[in-house]
């Protein structure tokens, strides 16, 4: 899994200009504070002290976590592969592009240290989230001990909600009768869109709104539905929403997708755009994003192609057929 570049800068960011603001608490939730009204016997002479929502610090900014599944480094041309990526590509030139982030080679391990910011064994995750167990750092259980990202932006000021794919709740939790402590809303996001566990079909996926699973939607108009769109178009809703009310409030998005983890269902069309394009086959495809890498500076000139490993064939040693 790889992570848009600029957003992981945004999201600590935000982290940092939060916590730096006076305004901060370094325990949460915040614990409520004193009546600072004027109470006498009557109303006469009396003042009352309305209790205000928390307030971000004075121009705390939005920010979008952007989160791609299985995507691996070499995939994107943003850093030299061969999937056209030329929004992600604007966002980079605007930032910052990093070549060392590394995963868990995992889903729900990976999750939890990106929105914990802690080892994924410090807060439960050895595996995936379906194959919880009963030792420590592999019973896939977020601890209470561990707030994430979401939890400490909602608790000073921010507007937080997730999209796309979780994966962190156990899977004999996610029925209709919970607990929910370990589903978006139970960690610290106010909204939910998306499915509980690891991986659902792009046109036929069983969603989950809040801490209701609403089950498999269906297409508009006449179209086909696809998950992607369905995503993209509940969180462009959820800001409109959320900035209509309250728009001097910042949000923290989480905006994890189902593709391109498997099943890969992916539209005709956007298929066709490809037709041909690996024709060429692995090893050559290889070396051609490592060529490109190279050109962007993403990788240092003295990098070396690793060989391939004797456990894939080569190419050329396929038959055609």
């Amino acid at each position: 899994m790889t992570a848009s570049p600029k957003t992981l800068v945004a999201a600590l960011t935000a982290l940092v200009f939060v916590m730096s603001s006076a305004k901060a608490q370094q325990a949460l939730p915040r614990p409520d504070g004193p009546f600072k009204g004027i109470s006498n016997r009557t109303l006469t002479g009396s003042k009352p002290d309305f209790p205000l929502p928390v307030a971000a610090p004075n121009d705390a900014p939005n920010v979008l976590l952007v989160l791609v599944d299985d995507a691996g480094f070499g995939n994107s041309s943003t850093f030299g592969g061969p999937c056209q990526t030329p929004t992600l590509t604007r966002l980079a030139e605007q930032g910052l592009r990093y070549n060392r982030f590394h995963v868990t080679a995992l889903c729900s391990p990976t999750r939890a240290a990106l929105l914990s910011g802690r080892n994924h064994h410090a807060v439960g995750f050895g595996s995936i989230a379906e194959f919880a167990g009963g030792w420590p750092g592999y019973n896939a259980m977020w601890p209470k001990s561990a707030a994430s990202i979401g939890r400490i932006l909602r608790d000073n000021g921010y507007s937080t909600a997730a999209f796309g794919k979780w994966h962190l709740t156990p899977d004999n939790q996610q029925g209709a009768a919970g607990p929910f402590d370990r589903w978006p809303c139970g960690l610290g996001f106010d909204y939910f869109y998306g499915f509980l566990g690891g991986a659902s079909g792009q046109y036929d996926p069983v969603i989950t709104e809040n801490n209701t699973t609403i089950g498999v939607p269906q297409g508009k108009n006449g179209q086909e539905y696809y998950l992607p769109d369905d995503l993209t178009e509940k969180t462009i809703q959820w800001i409109h929403d959320q900035k209509a009310q309250s728009p001097d409030r910042p949000f923290f998005i989480y905006y994890s997708t189902g593709a391109t983890h498997s099943p890969h269902h992916v539209p005709k069309e956007w298929a066709d755009k490809y037709k041909g394009k690996f024709d060429q086959g692995w090893d050559k495809l290889r070396e051609e994003t490592y060529a490109r890498q190279r050109k962007l500076g993403v990788i240092p000139d003295n990098a070396k192609l690793t060989p391939r490993d004797p456990a894939f064939p080569a190419w050329d040693s396929i038959p055609a057929d």
